[in-house]
């Protein structure tokens, strides 16, 4: 018989799964919007495009560097290796395989969603960057990490960073033109979407990690 503990658990992963479901489909949706011509979606693309060009121009190398940062080697490979390695030194074993995990399922999950949409970028990048606009890979980095953090360390303030992380990092992929805003939109909900898909799979260990520590 499972204790009312274990039933809490399983029921706070279940809620992940359908949560990160809806929002996956959601993510499948803003995609297939950015596919049809008269989209709204397009419109407002085609103007923050245009307008973000003066916004904040003093801004830009910060947006260069988040470039770097948010994808690539760094972004793909050392991010995610050192996140978890911290995570292993802070005894948090299980962190660090969600972390790990999470990252390789988002980055998989963009690439396919990369081919099957094929979106164009906008002619105006400033950046090199792979085919494929929709989603924005930095951004589901970016939603990766905030989503992780959140839920292995479930603070008001760690939510707060991580958002700024992610809307940061959403704007700089618009200011060098690397993407259209709705690929950033896609990206940041994709990116939560996939990290609860994976935390739900792995609900019972995290939890029991994050309860023993913080005993």
């Amino acid at each position: 018989m499972s204790r009312p503990a274990d039933d809490h658990v399983i029921s706070i992963g279940l809620r992940m799964a359908i949560v990160g479901g809806v929002m996956l489909l959601a993510a499948i949706g803003i995609g297939i919007a950015t596919a049809v011509t008269d989209s709204d979606l397009i419109d407002l693309d085609a103007w923050w495009n245009a307008y973000v060009t003066t916004f904040l121009p003093g801004f830009r190398d910060v947006s260069f560097f988040m470039n770097t940062v948010g994808a690539g080697v760094v972004g793909t490979y050392v991010v995610p290796l050192a996140g978890a390695a911290l995570l292993a030194l802070a005894r948090r074993p299980w962190g660090a395989v969600f972390f790990l995990a999470a990252s390789v399922v988002g980055a998989l999950v963009v690439q396919v969603l990369k081919g099957i949409f094929g979106r164009v970028r906008p002619e105006e990048m400033l950046v090199i960057s792979d085919h494929g606009s929709y989603p924005s890979g930095h951004t589901a980095n970016a939603a990766v990490i905030a989503t992780v953090a959140v839920i292995v360390f479930p603070r008001v303030w760690v939510a707060l960073i991580g958002f700024a992380w992610v809307v940061l990092m959403a704007f700089s992929r618009t200011q060098v033109h690397a993407h259209w805003l709705s690929d950033t939109f896609g990206a940041a909900t994709l990116g939560v979407a996939t990290t609860l898909l994976v935390a739900a799979a792995l609900v019972v260990p995290v939890t029991g990690e994050r309860e023993r520590i913080a005993r």
